[in-house]
């Protein structure tokens, strides 16, 4: 079976002028993921028989090998596809670089921009990591590259297309005081600057996993279903299901290298059925110590280079579900916007419910706040609704739907339309 093949693991598995830009935002997969998957139950099951042929081992304890493994060096090939069932956004993203429709500047860059195009379509990455403080990762487009580099306090970003670079100087103390051995590469770049890398798009399967297995409890079953060959290394497959009805999210499957315990593939299939909404595995990889060049970057001569400062200037940083609506900033997060929240219900079937500042619904292109490609996006997404709540437009993908009213409540969470009505009905 090819090392990269879906089917290995199908067996189971979540008022401003708004532009094009801030439209791309408004539907990265795991935006919400803290809220609608917050509780792994942890089920022992113990492993079938499969190809290869490895000692049995329950969930608990392969669980317990991904947390107690020590890999941090590796280099590979990983290719990521996600369906959302919405249109590609890497045009929105991009008219807004240098030259775009926008008209607004900044650089083609800048990580901001760039790592939404992985919430969308299909990407081949060329990833390395040597401990904590020396990540790459590169987005291999035809005959360009964009690179993402971190190597101590220094990180780039290069396109190899437009010939441009962005830089950051990290702050180091800030950046060890929340210092995750399994975050991913650049994750906390620009913070000295205001201007972070975003955190919303994992790019390896060892990233996805941990937003899936960050935490215990009743209302999920987790089971070991076999096992694989996943770039040429034997694996067994972690199975994670929801146990409660509502969840977009039908299951997601882990496939755990069996002598490292590092995550190799992630599999996330909708309870709608159908083609997986994220599919990232690798294809090739090696756990020996990536050559000390990989982590090191001079911008070639006469490349355009953008300071994170000057980025900052040119927008705010978004964090959690912040260029989804107004006032939904920080959510998951912390920030300031997670005041205004509460959550409904528990588990996979949670809903945030979020008050947005001055009680007011979406903007809309009558108001001029909008513009018309912007706003045809948006309703391609939407359906109208209704009930004891009022009245209101759901905003639907195969995995993450929000209910914004008009009286300017949000209903956001991993779960089906039926369920944002339902909350919206109960508030009200």
């Amino acid at each position: 079976m090819a090392p990269n093949d879906s089917a290995e693991t199908n067996g189971g598995t979540r008022g401003t002028a708004v532009g094009r830009r801030k439209a791309a935002r408004y539907i990265v997969p795991v935006a919400v993921a803290g809220v609608a998957a917050a509780t792994i139950g942890l089920v022992p099951a113990l492993a079938n028989t499969g190809d290869p042929d490895l000692p049995k081992i329950s969930a608990q304890e392969l669980i317990e090998k991904i947390a107690a493994s020590e890999t941090q060096q590796l280099s590979g090939t990983v290719k990521i596809s996600t369906d959302l069932g919405i249109p590609s956004l890497g045009g929105l993203a991009g008219s807004f670089a240098p030259g775009g429709e926008s008209g607004k500047g900044g650089s083609s860059a800048d990580p901001q921009e760039r790592m939404t195009e992985l919430a969308s379509g299909t990407h081949t990455l060329r990833v390395a990591a040597d401990g904590p403080d020396k990540q790459r990762l590169s987005i291999l487009d035809n005959a360009a590259e964009y690179s993402l580099i971190r190597n101590g306090d220094q990180v780039w970003a290069y396109d190899s297309k437009s010939d441009e670079a962005y830089h950051a100087t990290e702050d180091r103390a800030g950046r060890d005081a929340g210092r995750d051995a399994g975050r991913d590469a650049g994750r906390d770049a620009g913070k000295k600057s205001g201007h972070p890398v975003p955190e919303g798009v994992p790019a390896t399967p060892k990233a996805l996993a941990e937003q899936v297995l960050k935490a215990a409890g009743p209302t999920t079953s987790v089971t070991v279903d076999g096992t694989a060959q996943v770039a040429g290394r034997d694996a067994y497959k972690l199975v994670v299901k929801p146990k409660q009805s509502g969840s977009t999210i039908g299951s997601v499957t882990v496939a755990v290298d069996a002598e490292n315990g590092v995550p190799l593939k992630f599999t996330l299939l909708p309870s709608s059925g159908g083609k997986a909404v994220v599919d990232a595995g690798f294809t090739e990889v090696d756990f020996s110590k990536p050559d000390a060049s990989s982590f090191t970057f001079t911008p070639p001569k006469g490349t355009e280079v953008t300071e994170a400062d000057d980025a900052k200037a040119q927008h705010k940083a978004d964090k959690g579900l912040g260029g989804l609506v107004p006032g939904a900033e920080g959510l998951g997060a912390g920030g300031q916007g997670a005041k205004d929240t509460k959550v409904i219900g528990k588990g996979w079937s949670a809903i945030a419910e979020i008050t947005t500042p001055g009680g007011t619904g979406l903007p809309s292109k009558a108001s001029g706040e909008v513009p018309a490609e912007a706003q045809q996006f948006l309703d391609s997404l939407g359906d109208k609704v209704s009930g004891k709540f009022g009245s209101g437009t759901v905003f639907k993908t195969r995995l993450v739907n929000a209910l914004l009213t008009d009286d300017g409540k949000v209903y956001v969470g991993a779960v089906t339309k039926d369920a944002l009505v339902e909350a919206a009905n109960n508030a009200s």
